[in-house]
């Protein structure tokens, strides 16, 4: 087998400056054969080839299933749909947040060892419509508000929806503390004020009276 050759200096070694004759063939198999991946290799690419196939076949088959899911929906949600998303919502909810909701609604554990979670769940399947959707805005806005500034933004944005006035609410929330304050302050001026007990006579001043 032949190969073509070319003239080439050596730049590197011993034999740096000499001329000597070299394969001329970039794709020549003998001089310049190509790197073989190993097995291995191979068939991990084989498999992430595979696995990103199958994610981005799922998220296809997600987002029509999703779409059809959507258009599905009634117009006005009947109670089966409301309870369906309380349901799937509540549990994204931290313990201490469903306690909020079950406060608001008078439920309370009977026992130390009852699940607030399941309290909301009895509570959930038998609520009126009129009542799920009041739990469901609420639900929604306690998972909007995970911290104390998202908090204050959630109930804005949901006092602005629904034309609340907010105002209103934090005047007669302050008037409400005040006549507290008031009345705690009274009471306590009262208990100091209050003249002490006479003192009952002694067995001895009893007998020099006698």
């Amino acid at each position: 087998m032949r190969f073509p050759l070319a003239e080439a200096i050596v730049t590197e070694g011993t034999e740096k400056g000499e001329i000597r004759k070299i394969c001329a063939d970039p794709e020549c198999p003998v001089h310049r054969p190509k790197k073989q991946r190993p097995a291995g290799d191979v068939r991990i690419k084989t498999e992430q080839d595979k696995q990103r196939r199958e994610e981005a076949l799922a998220n296809a088959v997600g987002v029509r299933v999703l779409s059809a899911v959507v258009a599905a929906v009634p117009v006005r949600l009947s109670k089966r749909d409301l309870v369906f998303i309380v349901e799937r919502l509540l549990p994204q909810l931290e313990e201490r947040r469903i306690e909020v909701l079950a406060r608001n609604r008078g439920i309370k554990k009977a026992q130390a060892s009852d699940s607030i979670g399941k309290l909301m769940s009895a509570y959930v399947r038998k609520a009126e419509e009129g009542e799920l959707g009041q739990l469901l805005v609420e639900t929604v806005i306690l998972h909007a508000a995970r911290t104390q500034s998202e908090t204050g933004k959630a109930l804005k944005d949901a006092a602005q929806h629904y034309k609340v006035d907010t105002d209103a609410i934090a005047q007669k929330v302050k008037a409400e503390f005040a006549a507290k304050e008031k009345a705690q302050s009274a009471k306590k001026t009262a208990v100091k004020v209050q003249p002490k007990p006479a003192a009952r006579p002694t067995a001895a001043k009893k007998a020099k009276a006698a």
